[in-house]
Formats: C-alpha cells, sequence, structure tokens
C-alpha cells in the first residue's frame, strides 16, 4: 500500500516564478467520492491513472500507474466528470524538498496553490516566503472538488 503525506498552501506574489518552468497538466475524475477518488492524468504524452482513498491528517493511501496516454486522453473526453482540471505545475526545490506550484487555468484560472509531499506527518518544513494561508485540511481546494464548484464561481 502507498501512502501520500502532502501539505497545501495558496501562493503570495510572482517570486517562485522560474523561467521556462512547468508541465502543462489535464486531469479528471471519474470517482470524486469522498471516501475515494479515481483521477485520469496527461502529462504530456504520458497517461496515468490514480484511486487515492479519504484524507486524514495530511495522509491517504494512493496507487498511481502509467496507462497508455491515448487510453487517458479518451477517458478525459468520454467518461470523467466536466470540466476537466487544466494547470501548469512547476518544481521548486526549497531547503531540501520539492514544491509543486500549481497554476490552474481553465475554470479555476486565478488559483495557485503549492504543495509538499512528506515523509512523515509530524515532519518539519521551512515554508518558503512565498506560501501563504495553509489550506491542507480545507476541501474546497481539493482538485477533485475544483469540477463540482470551480475557483471562478466562488
Amino acid at each position: 500500500m502507498a501512502t501520500e503525506i502532502e501539505r497545501k498552501f495558496l501562493v503570495n506574489g510572482t517570486e517562485w516564478r522560474q523561467p521556462d518552468s512547468g508541465s502543462e497538466f489535464r486531469q479528471g475524475y471519474l470517482s470524486t467520492v469522498k471516501e475515494r477518488t479515481v483521477r485520469v492524468r496527461v502529462i504530456g504524452d504520458r497517461g496515468y491513472i490514480a484511486v487515492k482513498g479519504i484524507t486524514v491528517d495530511a495522509t491517504r493511501t494512493e496507487f498511481e500507474y502509467d496507462i497508455p496516454v491515448t487510453d487517458a486522453r479518451l477517458m478525459l473526453s468520454d467518461l470523467c466528470e466536466q470540466p476537466i482540471i487544466e494547470k501548469i505545475r512547476h518544481l521548486i526545490d526549497w531547503e531540501g524538498l520539492t514544491w509543486e506550484v500549481d497554476e490552474f487555468l481553465g475554470v479555476n484560472v486565478g488559483l495557485v496553490v503549492a504543495e509538499v509531499e512528506l515523509e512523515r506527518v509530524d515532519q518539519q518544513v521551512s515554508l518558503p516566503p512565498w506560501t501563504g494561508t495553509e489550506v491542507t485540511d480545507d476541501p474546497r481546494y481539493f482538485n477533485s472538488n475544483l469540477i463540482a464548484r470551480p475557483y471562478s464561481t466562488w
């Protein structure tokens, strides 16, 4: 069983930006049931499917697998709940950890969040100066919830 431990923060300003960084992500959900989500993702020419359990204290089970990109694209267009989540992910190294800064596009444009994966729930984290309010426990910021209630409608 795989375990994901991550914390999520809103991002302030643009100090975090690095030239020519970022990968385009398109992702959708086959299931957004709170106890389990099933996500399909396309990054460049690669496809993925992930099954995730309920989040408890920044921790949840996660299983992710490569799938053919043509299958992933078809699932995004024909099977996933709409709208599809579109974002650009930037990887930023900060004091020994890699932060994933997601700039959302489409119906979630204007939302920028940073996530950091941890080895332990009690792991100490040095926060970059561009991190703002922690939203780890706020379900509005779960990607799966941004489908039913896009950021542009808040």
